[in-house]
């Protein structure tokens, strides 16, 4: 076999990636511009194993990755590639890459292996995020922090908070107003908070995950150990570098200080992460990062989409205002243009998309195949409604189902007990809502009603009569007078949702962080509920088995072999489809109203659009309602709003698109909803002259 004939299958630009520097010990190092859908993990597979062909001792390869899975498939690509090779040159076989995985794992290698160096036992334990958790609740306990506060953070959140100061390496000042400004008035208790909980992890032996990067990044920072680690590896590779944060890039820069066989492989345009602490400055500065100005290599050929969905992805990037500049092009048919489609509001969009669906399906395209992708997980709330009515089945990545919500199942429960004052599994949950109940006063309470009951007393009346726990005192007339109101067979079912909403509201603020995004996902239940007659219609229709996991850990629909996929775009990342629907294309969902004050969310949300776009291999819909519900009115308004196309698709971009609209007149009698062509008025009257 000729010497290189290994590479012969790469595209220019993917061979140039993969032999950069080899043989050359004065070569700088490489930055690789990955196009959505360019052939990443084949480069940098290849350009391991062209580092082994070539004479680099695997064990001194270093290969950084986010997933053990993208570690365990680039080896076992570059180990097929050195496999065919050393049949025709008599090489050993590669061996494994010892040195490959994710960050915290090569962390936790190089910590135990370096302890005494840094005071460190190297017997230490490393404790998930539950048991993260769990021992800032501990130490937040310890510390009485969570009397002073009616509402002070929960352990999840506290641990968000302290992970983000950490990785991004802000101030907690700075990080609580990017980040958690609700958290604001806490700073104080949170450093106290903080400060306890590492010195109780100290007295423990123990690191949690961020601190496996975190001791790394000081084991860096003294110029003799630092040295020691990067004379460990002759190469470092890093994947997705676009996802590294602040932490991240300065332990590489420390590693190899003149970039000298460094490897980075990444897409500024789908730097999206920033919420977990990633910067898309990482990438976008590395060329002039070390002592060796960086080789850029571009990949441009897409081997996934259309190049009529490229095009339409291009127009959309090539507006943001710093970049690395690349065409994305593919060697597929032109195929279909994006369909740009104009909905008259939010339930024609769920139309929109369940008859497409259903008509890809008619002509062969699977539901697995299809993917809904939207901004923020309860966007599609009202399509999973949908789904579910047309019995339609479907996965949902990136959340939990809508009607799985913890904050929403307490509100249907409320209603399934007013509804059916026997239906002790809905009591159960509304009475532990209170503060002070637990199971055991629960269970009392139930006996309470139930023993009242056989004497006469029945229904709500009787938990008049049942003394509640001194928490729960406040609150307990209020959910009393609730239950008696919605039960009484003279109230209207409409308002009813609304009024369980204005008694939850304070316990949705105890008792869930982020109460205002719950918020909304309740706003959204009581526009749902107009559409039903009845409350038994209502609850029939809707209650669920109770939630066993989250959307992205429950898995295919175990009775299905086929069903739908629904991912937030961020989920959705690094998959593909054969036919995308992008939801809510307007402003105020794309870029989302919560980053409109910050030029770098605008430009990640810019990049979040362009992710979505891009996961599309054949077709690709893009919706845009034109009028939205609005949330906040009074209980039987019928208020909605106009909102504009997406700021990310100007007039420029159009020409990539079919333009399609849909309205209320596009309704037959129980047909499928038509889409009508707008018709370019305006173009045929430039033409005329």
């Amino acid at each position: 076999m000729p010497a290189l004939d290994y590479l012969s299958a790469l595209n220019p630009a993917q061979r140039r990636a993969a032999e950069h520097g080899v043989g050359n010990s004065e070569a700088g190092p490489l930055l690789i511009i990955a196009g959505a859908g360019s052939g990443k993990t084949r480069t940098l597979a290849h350009r391991v194993a062209h580092l082994v062909c070539s004479g680099a001792d695997p064990r001194r390869i270093l290969l950084l990755t986010f997933t053990r899975r993208a570690a365990a498939d680039m080896g076992r690509r570059a180990q097929l590639i050195v496999n065919q090779v050393s049949k025709s040159r008599s090489l050993g076989s590669m061996g494994d890459l010892t040195w490959s995985g994710t960050f915290h794992a090569i962390g936790n290698r190089l910590l135990r292996l370096h302890s005494g160096a840094i005071g460190l036992d190297p017997s230490f334990t490393v404790l998930d995020r539950s048991d993260a958790a769990d021992m800032l609740d501990l130490v937040r306990g310890e510390m009485k922090l969570e009397g002073k506060k009616r509402r002070f953070p929960r352990k999840s959140t506290c641990l968000a908070i302290y992970s983000r100061v950490v990785n991004s390496r802000s101030p907690l000042g700075d990080c609580l107003k990017q980040a958690f400004p609700w958290c604001e008035e806490w700073e104080d208790e949170l450093r106290l908070l903080f400060r306890g909980y590492v010195e109780s992890k100290q007295a423990r032996n123990v690191l949690d995950y961020d601190d496996l990067l975190l001791y790394w990044f000081h084991l860096m920072q003294e110029p003799a150990l630092a040295a020691q680690v990067g004379q460990r590896f002759d190469h470092v590779l890093v994947d997705e570098y676009q996802d590294t944060n602040a932490l991240q890039a300065e332990i590489l820069a420390a590693m190899k200080p003149t970039g000298q066989g460094l490897t980075a492989v990444g897409d500024d345009a789908q730097s999206i992460y920033s919420f977990r602490a990633a910067t898309v400055r990482n990438i976008l500065d590395f060329p002039k990062r070390f002592e060796r100005a960086a080789e850029v290599v571009t990949l441009e050929e897409n081997y996934r989409s259309t190049q009529s969905i490229l095009a339409a992805a291009n127009a959309v990037i090539d507006l943001a205002p710093e970049r690395f500049a690349k065409k994305l092009f593919s060697a597929k048919p032109k195929g279909q243009r994006p369909l740009l489609v104009t909905a008259e509001d939010e339930a024609l969009q769920v139309d929109y998309v369940v008859e497409s669906v259903l008509k890809n399906r008619e002509a062969s395209i699977e539901l697995k195949q299809q993917a809904v992708l939207f901004r923020t997980a309860h966007h599609s709330d009202a399509l999973e409604v949908e789904l579910a009515r047309r019995n339609i089945p479907f996965v949902k990545f990136g959340g939990l189902k809508f009607l799985e919500a913890a904050h929403v199942k307490d509100t249907i429960c409320l209603l399934r007990w007013a509804e059916n004052p026997h239906d002790s599994v809905a009591a159960y949950r509304v009475l532990q809502l209170l503060d002070g109940i637990g199971p055991a006063i629960a269970k009392r309470a139930l006996a309470h009603v139930e023993n009242h009951g056989k004497q006469g007393g029945g229904g709500f009346e009787a938990l008049i009569s049942f003394v509640p726990p001194a928490a729960a005192q406040e609150a307990w007339p209020g959910l009393v007078k609730l239950l008696a109101e919605l039960s009484a067979p003279k109230t209207p079912w409409a308002g009813q949702l609304h009024a369980v909403m204005e008694w939850y509201q304070p316990v949705l603020e105890n008792n869930y962080d982020a109460a205002h995004v719950r918020l909304g996902d309740l706003e959204q239940l009581e526009q749902i509920s107009g559409d039903y007659k009845t409350r038994e219609r209502f609850l029939t229709e809707l209650t669920l088995d109770p939630p066993n996991a989250c959307g992205d850990q429950a898995g295919p629909p175990l009775l299905d072999e086929d069903y739908l996929i629904l991912s937030t775009i961020h989920s959705a990342k690094g998959q593909e489809w054969d036919a995308v629907y992008v939801l809510n294309c307007a402003d105020g969902c794309m870029p989302s109203d919560m980053a409109t004050g910050d030029p770098q969310q605008i430009e990640e949300e810019r990049r979040l659009l362009y992710v979505a776009m891009t996961r599309a291999r054949s077709q690709l819909h893009v919706v845009h309602p034109l009028r939205f519900f609005v949330r906040t009115q009074h209980r039987h308004g019928d208020k909605h709003v106009f909102a504009p196309l997406s700021r990310f698709l100007p007039a420029s971009t159009h020409q990539h698109f079919e333009r399609t609209s849909m309205g209320r007149g596009c309704h037959g009698d129980g047909a499928a909803l038509a889409a009508n062509k707008t018709v370019d008025v305006a173009g045929r009257l430039r033409e005329m002259w």
